[in-house]
């Protein structure tokens, strides 16, 4: 999601010029890779940077720092440097994070089943 776009709903919530949860919820999680890394920071625990790289080889590294960037600003991934050489970086989700991820594996379950449906239709089709 664009700077612009979040810095307009931050100010609107301090404004008290909000009134759709909906529209909060999705400026935090879209982004397109913003769910599977919540969803692989949710069950499978902490990454580090070059661990979520792998796991989505056709992300560029600006965009993923982009992605742990704002859901970092957002409260719900924590990065924690740890202190030796060379620097070991992991990115985990907070407390705040974990509250998602209830709606991060619904989404995942229904994406599954509509898949499967969507492979049922075009096998009765051929």
């Amino acid at each position: 999601m664009s700077d612009k776009l979040r810095e307009e709903i931050k100010e609107r919530i301090i404004k008290q010029d909000y009134h759709c949860e909906k529209e909060l919820t999705l400026s935090i999680i879209s982004g397109k890779w913003k769910v599977v890394i919540l969803w692989h920071l949710g069950v499978e625990g902490p990454h580090r940077f070059s661990e979520l790289q792998r796991l989505f080889p056709k992300i560029s590294h600006k965009i993923l720092t982009n992605q742990l960037r704002e859901l970092m600003e957002d409260g719900i991934v924590h990065r924690e440097v740890f202190p030796e050489i060379p620097p070991k970086v992991e990115y985990s989700m907070t407390e705040l994070g974990m509250t998602l991820l209830p709606i991060v594996e619904m989404m995942y379950e229904w994406g599954k089943k509509r898949i499967d449906q969507i492979k049922q239709e075009n096998n009765q089709v051929e």
